[in-house]
């Protein structure tokens, strides 16, 4: 056994969580291949490339444990497989709201893509005012062994949104403020996140009225 301070392993467990994040790698790239294709196709239609960028992570082993030990999980590679959805993950930043319900659209209503779980936090945002659209995929791998679908979580959000969200988070888990300043730069931020919300809309509208590209508003829908 491998005895670390999370946990113990087997040499036979060590191989099949290298081969389980193999896995997840491919899934998590086969994603991001797809986003890109789907970035280029509105860049040659309308002239305008719906995506600023994208970040791709794997979660740590290290990660990985103390989100099972948090939720009271067994520390096993069925564990992980069975109850995390998020190890693979991609943060898509668009230019618009507009962007961000279109590529995630498009991409949920390819055949080989199956929409496990949606979380619309920009019509529904959070109490601290985060807004994001997550939407966990499970995509295919292609191995020796056969076809593996695999999830990824994928965070849609514009620029003012991860702007802020990068913000928040910071002030969250890498500040030691004293807690009277915590909550009102909180407040603050509560209340910049009202502020960048219209101000988005009105970009949006201008954007809408200069640019040919696919307006679309509906939160993708469950697949499987």
């Amino acid at each position: 056994m491998l005895d670390t301070t999370e946990g113990k392993f087997s040499i036979d467990e060590i191989t099949e969580f290298i081969n389980l994040m193999q896995l997840y790698e491919g899934a998590m790239y086969e994603v991001s291949t797809k986003l890109e294709i789907l970035d280029d196709e509105f860049q040659v239609r309308f002239s305008h490339d719906p995506i600023h960028h994208m970040e791709r992570r794997l979660k740590s082993i290290k990660s990985i444990i103390g989100k099972l030990q948090r939720r009271g999980l067994p520390i096993s590679i069925d564990s992980v497989r069975d109850n995390l959805f998020d190890v693979a993950g991609i943060r898509v930043i668009c230019n618009y709201r507009d962007d961000v319900y279109s590529v995630s659209n498009y991409l949920s209503s390819q055949s080989d893509i199956q929409v496990l779980r949606v979380k619309d936090y920009i019509k529904n945002p959070k109490q601290n005012g985060y807004r994001s659209l997550h939407v966990i995929y499970a995509a295919p791998v292609f191995l020796s062994s056969g076809e593996h679908y695999m999830p990824v979580e994928v965070q849609f959000r514009t620029i003012a949104m991860d702007y802020w969200a990068s913000l928040e988070h910071a002030l969250r888990y890498k500040s030691d403020l004293p807690d009277a300043k915590l909550a009102e730069h909180s407040q603050t931020l509560l209340d910049c996140a009202r502020s960048l919300q219209n101000i988005e809309v009105q970009m949006q509208n201008i954007h809408r009225d200069i640019n040919g590209a696919p307006r679309v508003e509906e939160t993708p829908h469950t697949t499987a």
